[in-house]
């Protein structure tokens, strides 16, 4: 079996991990996600031990995508309902293009072995040694990203819960700014608009990675999300929870006036 394929081939969840798989599922089922290939966890190590062979079958998928690039794990047992490896494993935005992936999956491959990541594993009741798949995508350039709940992860309220602000999703994922809040029932009424205070937004810089950038005054209260992009995101819970299931964890980009999906997971478990 191929080592790397196109995220809408990554059907082994073994071999490439949830996210990938995931993301692959939604393809096929005409979720829009960007462009992206799935690598699985041998040739991942592979790249970060150094060997040729494997670092030019990488270039030779990864090519075609072009650049900037979202390098970001996807472990076999990531993001369940009962545990997320949320800031355990490493996800780099804005790699320049496919030279700098030798670097970025080396990174992303220690993240998970790092000491911290052995600890978490094994606090949820995980032993085994990880296999770290990654995902390569197209970087976007969005005019807001954030996060969404197709139920409500505090209350469990049957209701969508958004957060967004400007720029990528760093920001809210982060907590580098107090994201604007809706709340909308299933129909797609807003139940709820909370302006929040968005100072920052992660961009991407032309040489790779990514800096805060100074919000405009004029911006930094107003509401990046109107009506027509809330029915957008409505209209994507529906289609995740068709897809997925019930109770998503939804993170997602509007760039060029398309709403993307960017990772769809199970609600982690509060507690967990």
């Amino acid at each position: 079996m191929k080592q790397v394929v196109p995220l809408e081939k990554a059907l082994d969840e073994a071999m490439f991990g949830s996210k990938a798989v995931g993301l692959g599922q939604a393809i096929r089922d005409g979720l829009p996600v960007p462009p992206g290939v799935a690598l699985c966890g041998s040739i991942v190590e592979a790249v970060a031990a150094g060997e040729q062979r494997a670092i030019n079958e990488v270039f030779k998928w990864a090519k075609p995508l072009g650049g900037p690039l979202a390098v970001r794990s996807s472990a076999a047992d990531e993001d369940g309902a009962a545990a997320s490896f949320a800031g355990q494993h490493l996800t780099l935005l804005n790699v320049p293009s496919s030279e700098g992936l030798v670097s970025a999956l080396s990174e992303v491959w220690w993240s998970a072995n790092s000491d911290s990541a052995i600890t978490y594993r094994k606090r949820v009741g995980l032993f085994t040694r990880p296999s770290i798949g990654v995902v390569v995508q197209k970087l976007l350039d969005p005019s807001a990203a954030g996060v969404m709940f197709t139920r409500n992860p505090v209350t469990g309220a049957d209701e969508r819960v958004i957060e967004a602000s400007w720029g990528l999703g760093e920001a809210v994922v982060a907590g580098l700014v107090i994201p604007d809040h809706f709340r909308l029932d299933r129909s797609g009424q807003v139940l709820e608009r909370k302006t929040g205070l968005k100072s920052v937004a992660i961009r991407s810089t032309p040489n790779g990675g990514t800096f805060e950038d100074r919000v405009s005054p004029d911006l930094v209260e107003r509401l990046c999300l109107d009506d027509d992009e809330l029915a957008q995101m409505n209209r994507l819970a529906d289609r995740c929870e068709q897809v997925y299931g019930p109770a998503r964890d939804v993170e997602w980009a509007l760039a060029g006036g398309t709403l993307y999906l960017l990772q769809c997971r199970a609600i982690t478990k509060m507690g967990a």
